[in-house]
């Protein structure tokens, strides 16, 4: 797929905004199946840099690391090595017993630098680093159980945006590139994290009551019987969730991509539905969240309105 020339030991260089990064051994293939090199994981990540680096600008990152290909073992690395360029920023944040130094990604250069370190997957936090404390995303995983029909995905999809439309959050749309969707929404930043999973729990309960068929909050998939699950356990200190615009360990590289509320009509959406080789038509096309609106809301206002509506019904 690359049209970088040489072998796997050739160095090959990427200019990502002011800086020049070198790629070593581009031609070593990461995924076996496809022939995708990591030179081609890299001019992905340029190619994407415009609209993905916004998405994790100030965000401590784990780095999804397949440094034999994604048939191998994987690195799931949260601390910097030493080894990384000093240009490469740093955050350190706490942790149980100690701190952990997590790389920032402020720009297209880090982006690329991470490819070249065979980071397959960027997995972002929904803090800011400033304020590690106080989420500014919510994210609820709608995860289909083993054999479903996607139409449920997009189903649950659409119940989820309702309620948050009634609430007065404002929903961002994502496939994974693994198995669901990710329904998203921007916060202000005034709850802590405590506050902001009760919320999650409590809005999954509510579309869960009213879906009983079809939605579940049961965390054992024995007890999922078939339903679409909403995973809410990523709104929690230090959890992470793949960033837009990232590539999954899957074969055909996958994308997790950004999708407008329009597209959850189309049968033909699926959660793998763009590939690194297909991902460039998409990029040609508008931004589906240009345009939109990402001023926080308040998580405390939207369970208010939660509250209500409950009792309203009650």
């Amino acid at each position: 797929m690359s049209g970088s020339s040489g072998g796997t030991d050739d160095a090959h260089t990427i200019k990502a905004g002011r800086r020049t990064v070198r790629i070593s051994r581009p031609g070593k293939v990461l995924f076996p199946d496809d022939g995708i090199t990591k030179a081609d994981l890299a001019d992905h990540y340029k190619a994407v840099a415009r609209r993905a680096v916004p998405q994790l600008r100030d965000r401590p990152l784990m780095m999804e690391r397949h440094p034999d290909g994604i048939g191998g073992k994987p690195l799931m690395q949260k601390n910097a090595p030493d080894h990384f360029p000093e240009w490469v920023r740093r955050s350190e944040q706490s942790k149980e017993g100690g701190t952990v130094t997590h790389v920032v990604c402020d720009d297209p250069a880090t982006l690329v630098y991470l490819a070249d370190q065979a980071t397959v997957t960027v997995h972002r936090w929904l803090s800011r680093e400033h304020r590690p404390d106080h989420p500014d995303l919510i994210i609820f995983d709608l995860d289909p159980a083993e054999g479903a029909d996607f139409e449920d995905v997009r189903w649950a999809a659409h119940r989820v945006c309702e309620l948050w439309d009634e609430l007065k959050l404002p929903a961002r749309l994502m496939t994974t590139g693994s198995r669901g969707l990710h329904v998203i929404a921007p916060l202000d930043g005034g709850s802590g994290f405590d506050a902001v999973r009760d919320f999650a729990h409590l809005a999954a309960e509510r579309l869960a009551r009213q879906h009983p068929d079809r939605l579940t909050t049961e965390q054992r998939k024995a007890d999922r019987k078939g339903r679409i699950y909403l995973d809410v356990q990523r709104n929690a200190y230090a959890q992470t969730a793949v960033a837009p615009y990232s590539v999954r360990a899957k074969p055909g590289a996958p994308v997790a991509t950004p999708i407008s509320r329009d597209e959850l009509d189309d049968p033909g959406l699926t959660a793998q539905r763009w590939t690194i080789a297909t991902l460039p038509d998409r990029l040609a096309e508008d931004d589906p969240w240009a345009g939109l609106s990402w001023r926080g809301r308040s998580v405390r206002a939207a369970r208010e309105r939660l509250e209500a509506l409950e009792e309203s019904e009650g």
